[in-house]
């Protein structure tokens, strides 16, 4: 009778171990490649490999020949406007986060925009400053050309203002992290920015976010604030506003304000109504202009002494060489520069590859924005990522391809050599508020904290430990942080897992946790251990621990406890005060017979039990002559579950022997169950089988090594059918070519 809405199935097959189902099974051979076929591969070329090498440097190539302009060109054309737009702007407030005079940041919305056009892969993000990467410049600048004081010794600074001294810092800072992008990308490692999860990146984020408000106060206040940069730049920061805040400059907190809250109320109508929108409301552009032409009209630098954009020269700079020396300076802080610009970049072409159905390459994204930064920083740009705000402008208004980017370079472009001059009497007071308005993205980050906690606490820990360590150490090396953080928590997680013993689920194949059901049953005499995880160096002998808190006793102290024992017959034996008749040992002693201490030879204790010289076979689970206690051990059957174990290394194979020869010796028949093919193979390399640890021991499945405990043992034979093949009407026990008795199970009990 079958249950309604059920549907169960009779499988009828061979019980299985790995040996058996190897001889029944033939496997294909594969021939592995060499070392040296990989490199003969790699340097091979022909026609049709020079075409894919061609398509994959210059992807351009690849979505220019599906271009459809009816239905694409319009789209691009409006989404490059509004994004030019927005690009302008951004330029221009980022660039006071690299402490760099603001015209520089429509360098950098420029140069790596049109480098991207051809190299990149993604086809929506917008390529320009990012104010995460722009901070990181900016602390590095003012550190080596600090507002106050002379700047550090390096050759090549003589002369130079402190603006081109800095810019010179920003773009050797950008060469460098554009040469590390493109050795990174020539070199395949891509997959690098995997190691940065997305909750390290949001909690890095976050405090960047963080760092970059505290920085835009002195612009909003209009306070004259240094330069701080290095661990507590923050805190040192706040001390320096808070004991400026009586000199704050009204009008620049006022026309902050108004910017602030007019923009945020837009932002929020866009978003609430961008289904209905043709297009969002560009409102930073829309006040940027109003702002300029109220500066503009009331002479707002002269009558309010609020700081200005001031004078944009038109026309772009000759390029220049990078300074070795500070690149040498720089090394350091350069690499994060690399991974994070990337990083960011990565995720959010991920994203819109996926919303768009089209796919990226990690590694030419690397090479990407390497030669973009390399060409770009020989301009005097900073480097470049891509700002959240402003992609989603460019896919929000209809992008379809990089033509919409290469547009909006075209507008910034414009801007540069003809109207950069009507931006001049924009207060700086402008741009800080129009950044800190960006931030609230990356600031409501800080939602996430109570759901990480109920969800996964490691997780949680990751990132309040990257926000934290950003936040007081700095953001190059809270990343630092960050990371080891999170591979803290992947080891501690790996090396402490969550083991268990399973029971079979009644009437069912299926083994669960103990603990986690009610309708189960537990084989008597037989442990079911499960590891969910690889087990290595670091967590080997947690296993072992864990094993033998589950089967209940110690293996190697019950071991010795035996040979002493057996040591001890031995001696009493050849005293006299023991002999073996009809019945069992007769202890002839009259008085009590005192174990023996004797700790001579401790190694052989840990050997195999010898009754090689004995006239019986001692039977432990009876009671011994001459007052000797052994542990008793009840379990004749331990199961290995390996189904979750991806990998063993040395010195897990070595501690697995030991504690697989620990309860072979005390009688204990040990069976590993869905081992995965390479670890099998890596234990025949290396040796693993001898004459106790048997690749016999190996099973298919979990129900094949209890199915063949069950025919060893058929002592619990009759409770044991009704449990375990509740929901199996036919089953044959044994395989052909063994000598493993075959018979079938025809009176099955069926729960329902």
């Amino acid at each position: 009778m079958m249950r309604t809405g059920a549907k169960e199935f009779v499988v009828v097959r061979p019980l299985y171990s790995e040996e058996a189902f190897a001889q029944d099974h033939e496997k294909v051979y594969r021939h592995g490649k060499t070392m040296l076929d990989h490199v003969k591969d790699y340097f091979t070329c022909d026609a049709k490999r020079a075409k894919n090498a061609a398509l994959s440097l210059l992807p351009v190539i690849g979505w220019m020949k599906i271009y459809r302009i009816k239905d694409w060109l319009l789209s691009d054309i409006v989404s490059g406007v509004s994004t030019g737009l927005v690009a302008v702007l951004q330029g221009l407030a980022y660039c006071l986060l690299a402490s760099l005079p603001p015209w520089y940041g429509l360098f950098s919305a420029f140069f790596p925009v049109v480098i991207y056009f051809f190299l990149g892969t993604s086809r929506h993000i917008s390529v320009g400053p990012f104010p995460v990467l722009c901070l990181m410049i900016g602390s590095v600048v003012t550190r080596i050309v600090p507002d106050e004081g002379p700047a550090l010794n390096i050759t090549g600074l003589e002369g130079l203002t402190r603006d081109e001294q800095r810019v010179l810092v920003a773009s050797s800072l950008t060469f460098l992290t554009g040469i590390m992008q493109l050795a990174m990308g020539i070199l395949q490692v891509g997959f690098v920015v995997m190691y940065l999860s997305d909750t390290l990146v949001s909690g890095f984020t976050t405090a960047a976010a963080v760092h970059i408000l505290v920085s835009q106060l002195k612009f909003v206040l209009g306070l004259t604030v240094p330069g701080i940069s290095g661990p507590l730049s923050l805190i040192y920061t706040l001390e320096i506003i808070f004991n400026k805040i009586t000199s704050t400059n009204v009008c620049d907190v006022v026309i902050s304000l108004v910017i602030m809250v007019v923009v945020f109320i837009v932002k929020e109508l866009n978003d609430r109504f961008k289904s209905k929108l043709p297009v969002p409301i560009p409102i930073e552009v829309i006040m940027t202009v109003i702002a300029c032409g109220v500066s503009y009209a009331f002479d707002f630098k002269t009558r309010y002494g609020i700081d200005v954009v001031g004078h944009i020269p038109k026309g772009y700079e000759s390029p220049i060489a990078p300074n070795l020396h500070i690149l040498q300076e720089t090394a350091v802080e350069a690499f994060p520069m690399a991974i994070v610009g990337f990083a960011v970049a990565f995720s959010v072409a991920k994203v819109y590859s996926v919303k768009h159905d089209y796919t990226i390459d990690g590694n030419q994204e690397l090479i990407a924005f390497g030669v973009s930064n390399i060409f770009g920083a020989s301009f005097k740009s900073f480097a470049a990522s891509t700002a959240l705000s402003r992609s989603a402008v460019q896919e929000s208004t209809g992008g379809k391809t990089q033509i919409a980017g290469l547009l909006s370079a075209i507008i910034v472009m414009i801007v540069t050599l003809a109207i950069g001059f009507l931006l001049e009497p924009l207060p700086k007071s402008v741009l800080g508020a129009v950044v800190i308005v960006n931030l609230k993205g990356m600031l409501m980050q800080f939602r996430d904290i109570p759901y990480l906690w109920r969800r996964d606490k490691p997780d949680c820990v990751v990132w309040l430990g990257t926000c934290t360590a950003a936040i007081l150490l700095g953001l190059d090396l809270g990343l630092a942080a960050g990371l080891g953080v999170e591979l803290i928590s992947v080891v501690l997680r790996a090396q402490f897992p969550r083991c268990s013993v399973l029971a079979n689920i009644k009437g069912t194949d299926i083994y669960k946790d103990r603990k986690d059901y009610i309708d189960i049953y537990e084989p008597e005499g037989v442990k079911i251990f499960r590891i969910p995880s690889p087990i290595f160096f670091a967590n080997i002998e947690f296993f072992r621990s864990k094993l033998v808190e589950a089967v209940g006793f110690n293996p190697l102290r019950v071991l010795r406890k035996r040979n002493k024992a057996l040591r001890m017959i031995r001696k009493l034996l050849k005293k006299g005060d023991l002999q073996w008749t009809s019945k069992g040992f007769l202890n002839t002693s009259c008085g009590f017979i005192k174990e023996s201490e004797d700790e001579s030879n401790m190694e052989e204790l840990d050997l195999p039990t010898d009754f090689k010289d004995l006239p019986v076979r001692i039977d432990w689970s009876t009671e011994l002559p001459a007052n000797i206690i052994v542990p008793r051990v009840d379990l004749h059957s331990l199961v290995l579950d390996f189904a979750a174990v991806s990998f063993l290394d040395i010195s897990a194979l070595k501690g697995l022997k030991t504690a697989l020869k620990e309860l072979i010796r005390v009688e204990v028949e040990v069976y590993i169950v869905a081992c995965d093919p390479y670890i099998l193979k890596k234990l025949h390399d290396c040796c693993f089988f001898d004459d106790e640890v048997q690749s016999s021991m190996f099973f298919l499945t979990l129900h094949d090594a209890m199915l063949h405990i069950l025919k060893k043992h058929p002592e619990n034979l009759g409770q044991t059918l009704t449990f375990w093949w509740g929901a199996i009407c036919c089953c044959r026990v044994g395989h052909r070519d063994t000598d493993i008795q075959k018979y079938r199970c025809t009176e099955i009990q069926m729960y329902r």
